[in-house]
């Protein structure tokens, strides 16, 4: 048991917190990243908006001009984020979805490791293991929303195959 509780404490001190950023808010509703000691190192103001609240490797947030991406901890842009309903795309089944010179790719929400590469001129979400995408689409307004017209859907699984039509 006198090994035991040294061991534990060992083990355990590879998994703290002191590796993480917590996001923080200030009075004028500004978001900053601070490390486990409260030392700032994403200063207040940076970006816009913040998704990530327990940055680790990566982090969500909005930047001025370009949009939602995603940030590596030196905060270099690792992918645009494909904007839903005024945020950034949620994860469905474990993925979501990106942009890079306007086509649409998936990305596991997990490991923030890009999946399928963005290739598609429209993607839907995945829903029971597939997205409905298309090469070959156009983006009409409907309202205050817009809609996604082809003749040419199809449906891919999570390795980006073409499984049906």
């Amino acid at each position: 048991m006198k090994l035991f509780i040294p061991l534990l404490l060992f083990l355990l001190s590879f998994n703290s917190s002191k590796d993480y950023l917590f996001l923080k808010t200030n009075s004028k509703g500004q978001y900053a990243y601070v490390d486990s000691k409260g030392k700032t190192v994403i200063p207040f103001g940076k970006y816009n908006m913040c998704f990530t609240d327990t940055f680790k490797k990566y982090a969500i947030v909005l930047k001025p001009k370009i949009g939602f991406v995603a940030i590596d901890r030196h905060e270099k842009v690792l992918y645009t984020i494909f904007p839903f309903d005024n945020g950034p795309d949620y994860t469905s089944e474990g993925l979501f979805r990106i942009l890079k010179d306007g086509k649409i790719g998936y990305v596991d929400s997990a490991s923030f490791a890009i999946k399928i590469q963005p290739r598609y001129g429209c993607a839907f979400p995945f829903k029971n293991g597939v997205a409905k995408v298309s090469d070959d689409c156009k983006t009409i307004p409907d309202k205050e929303h817009t809609v996604w017209i082809s003749n040419k859907w199809f449906y891919i699984n999570k390795a980006g195959i073409r499984v049906k039509n």
